[in-house]
């Protein structure tokens, strides 16, 4: 059977109540963790928890939004086949307004202007895109509660997009294309609503940043802490940003080869030599962003392309090497990797 949609769905659904569970764990575990801040003086020396009430599990802010994402994304496709009652109550908790005002204050102190910069940011407007969405009391409920941060962060990228010379292509946190990518649904609905500044700011930035590259190095690929692929994730955000018409020809001159399987790096699934080493983990979700990117690719250019079945193929390769790790793994993986395995497989 192809690793199309169907294929993937349905892997999805035979696995989503362990992604659920491995998530919920997560999302409410406070150690360990890694606090992320910048002490301007003695008192700014708090607790994790203290700093990040929504968001303090998951060893580190960013994960905890992931994973929270997984547990809202899985309620919305697979309804009444998870454990939503436990589900409900873990968001229930966390997703409050007082918890919320406080990770606005956060966010809004100027030391922490650049933290989780771009893509604890973009995870945010993903999960604030999924409870937009979601026609659910509940939903409805958390998206206007959680408004107030997403308000503040999609301002924020906005301004700091036009001051941004070179974009980032890194295979970590960092990485330019990946959080805007992460940050485009939300910033979609916001033009539907009339505030367009965010899409404006991400298109030109897109555009200004990639829309000349050729021949990107991807033999380079990976480092040794990937969980991004650089070529693939500036290839998939231009698929979704540039017309449809011309993406395969722009594909085409940043990865010359990608019908005859080249770079082979890229093709060929990253080895993980040590799961309990947290960088060295990081490889497993390079695996699986790799295969959501080729399969979000392939969608992009024509069905006879011939670009289309190796990266299906890669996709597939890429999935069966890291997929059993998304549970029953070391903490170090289990963290943030359901994250991945739900953004390939729906």
């Amino acid at each position: 059977m192809p690793f199309d949609q169907r294929r993937r769905t349905a892997i999805l659904r035979e696995r989503a109540e362990a992604y659920v569970a491995v998530a919920l764990e997560g999302i409410t575990r406070e150690y360990p963790h890694m606090p992320y801040f910048i002490a301007a003086g003695p008192d700014d020396y708090r607790t994790h928890r203290a700093l990040h009430p929504a968001f303090y599990g998951c060893f580190d802010w960013h994960s905890c939004v992931e994973m929270v994402w997984v547990v809202v994304r899985l309620m919305r496709r697979f309804p009444g086949d998870l454990p939503e009652g436990e589900a409900r109550a873990a968001l229930r908790e966390l997703l409050t307004d007082e918890n919320i005002a406080a990770e606005v204050r956060f966010f809004s102190q100027p030391s922490h202007r650049t933290l989780e910069r771009p893509y604890g940011w973009g995870w945010l407007l993903t999960l604030q895109h999924e409870l937009e969405t979601w026609d659910d009391p509940d939903g409805r409920r958390w998206a206007a509660t959680l408004a107030p941060l997403a308000d503040l962060l999609a301002a924020n990228l906005a301004r700091w997009l036009p001051a941004l010379t070179y974009p980032q292509r890194t295979g970590m946190h960092p990485n330019t294309a990946f959080g805007l990518s992460r940050s485009l649904d939300h910033a979609l609905s916001r033009a539907e609503r009339g505030d367009a500044a965010l899409l404006g700011a991400i298109r030109e930035a897109t555009f200004r940043f990639y829309a000349s590259d050729t021949d990107f190095p991807g033999h380079y690929e990976p480092s040794g802490a990937d969980f991004l692929s650089p070529a693939l994730a500036e290839a998939e955000l231009m698929a979704r940003v540039v017309e449809p018409g011309a993406f395969p020809p722009w594909f085409g001159r940043f990865l010359p080869g990608i019908a005859d399987g080249q770079p082979e790096q890229l093709f060929r699934p990253a080895t993980v030599s040590d799961a309990t080493d947290g960088q060295i983990a990081h490889l497993h979700g390079l695996n699986l962003s790799r295969a959501w990117a080729f399969t979000g690719l392939a969608a992009a250019l024509p069905d006879l392309d011939p670009r289309v079945g190796p990266m299906l193929a890669a996709a597939e390769r890429h999935a069966d090497a890291s997929l059993p790790h998304v549970s029953g793994s070391d903490y170090m993986v289990e963290h943030w990797l359901a994250a991945y395995a739900t953004l390939l497989l729906s």
